[in-house]
């Protein structure tokens, strides 16, 4: 339990002292938004929805990879 408070306490002190590191994750962490959840709202729609039976869903998933 010392050793996970030892590694607690060196990242909490260093993200404490950044200067520049704050922005580039606050950066990195709107990307991260826009990329997973953002574009799986509007570009990844669950194609295999529309079928009702798993039986269904797995032919047309075999007939996609075999084209």
């Amino acid at each position: 339990m010392h050793m996970l408070k030892r590694v607690w306490m060196f990242y909490y002190d260093g993200f404490r002292s950044m200067t520049v590191g704050k922005t580039l994750w606050i950066i990195i962490g709107i990307k991260l938004f826009i990329m997973f959840f953002i574009l799986k709202l509007f570009f990844f729609r669950p194609e295999l929805a529309k079928y009702k039976t798993e039986e269904e869903k797995s032919k047309v998933v075999i007939e996609n990879l075999t084209k």
